[in-house]
């Protein structure tokens, strides 16, 4: 049988080309002691350069013959990220609406684990996977091999530009547009900008919103201001530099909270008066952002939404009422939440 490289084959097509029986098969995959080792890694061989994945849910339940849940594979870089948690809640609760249970994943920002995910998800036979892709992941193979085998693909966040497939983001540049137009109607002219790495999309929106925000009011961006910041660790080592200037930032804004937070605990240790002295804006609205002094002025990012979004999406195409060949690309909206770091 001639198999070209999309196509997923079974227990059944390889006892077939072996000349062996499925039973046979089955055993070497779980190296069972009652095929020889030659056997076995001649079965072993040609399942892994055909792309075999044993079906390990559908194994499960023949054995305890349950009926096949429907789940969705979800890939969160962190979850302990409060951004990511509330998409998460949104995922879990809309997936429940429509019948389906999720099996969660996190990548760690790793693009070796995201891609090891992505083969378990396929080795489980989730009927649709939802994924924000990590930091330093380049190379989109993995994603592009679920694709490949009819799985359909969602991402939320961080989107993968290299596949043209579906997506939920916020309005990431309209945001960031908002919230420096904030700053400097409010008094400030030198606003640094805390980004994170340039490959990611949402990194390139944020800043051109922070851009064209600056120009549009007649400020001229620094480029000693703008620095790839995107922790509170990071914030806490970097600021002190740019609040030592002559010429410091009299305002910053922040790709996300945690950063943002960095950056005011540094300018109280440092006796600077927020936001009299300094105005700080986030990106987020996480809990942390009413749990400091002052409270955080941030960009909502309403993450609950995001989450909701992604599970009708990949559900319509998993039951069939949107083609699995439609892009589909939702865009949430962001709210800018003023509290007491800005004036």
């Amino acid at each position: 049988m001639l198999m070209n490289e999309n196509t997923t084959i079974t227990m059944k097509d390889i006892a077939r080309e072996l000349g062996v029986s499925v039973a046979t098969v089955s055993r070497a995959l779980k190296d069972s002691p009652r095929i020889s080792e030659v056997q076995r890694q001649r079965i072993k061989t040609y399942a892994r350069e055909h792309n075999f994945f044993p079906n390990v849910i559908a194994e499960s339940l023949r054995l305890s013959k349950v009926t096949p849940p429907k789940i969705i594979g979800v890939i969160i870089p962190q979850i302990a990220h409060y951004y990511f948690s509330t998409i998460l809640s949104g995922v879990e609760e809309q997936a429940t609406v429509r019948g389906y249970r999720i099996m969660v994943a996190q990548s760690d920002e790793h693009y070796d684990r995201e891609k090891r995910i992505c083969e378990s998800f396929l080795a489980n036979r989730v009927c649709g996977v939802i994924v924000s892709q990590a930091k330093d992941t380049t190379k989109y193979d993995h994603f592009q091999e679920l694709i490949n085998n009819h799985v359909p693909l969602v991402f939320y966040d961080r989107i993968c530009t290299g596949i043209n497939t579906n997506r939920v983001v916020v309005d990431d540049y309209m945001g960031a547009f908002t919230a420096v137009t904030h700053l400097i109607q409010t008094g400030c002219k030198r606003i640094a900008f805390y980004g994170s790495p340039m490959q990611l999309e949402i990194s390139k929106n944020r800043y051109n919103g922070y851009h064209d925000a600056m120009l549009k009011h007649g400020l001229k961006p620094d480029q000693s201001l703008q620095l790839i910041c995107d922790n509170r660790s990071d914030a806490e080592k970097m600021t002190p530099k740019l609040l030592q200037r002559e010429d410091r930032p009299d305002g910053f804004f922040a790709v996300n909270d945690d950063t943002a937070i960095g950056i005011l605990y540094t300018a109280k240790r440092m006796g600077f008066r927020v936001p009299q002295d300094v105005s700080i804006c986030g990106f987020t609205n996480g809990e942390r952002a009413i749990a400091c002094d002052p409270m955080l002025t941030t960009v909502e990012q309403r993450g609950h939404m995001v989450g909701e979004e992604a599970v009708d999406i990949l559900v319509n195409h998993v039951e069939g009422i949107t083609p699995l060949d439609k892009v589909v690309k939702k865009v949430v909206r962001t709210r800018l939440i003023v509290r007491g770091t800005t004036r």
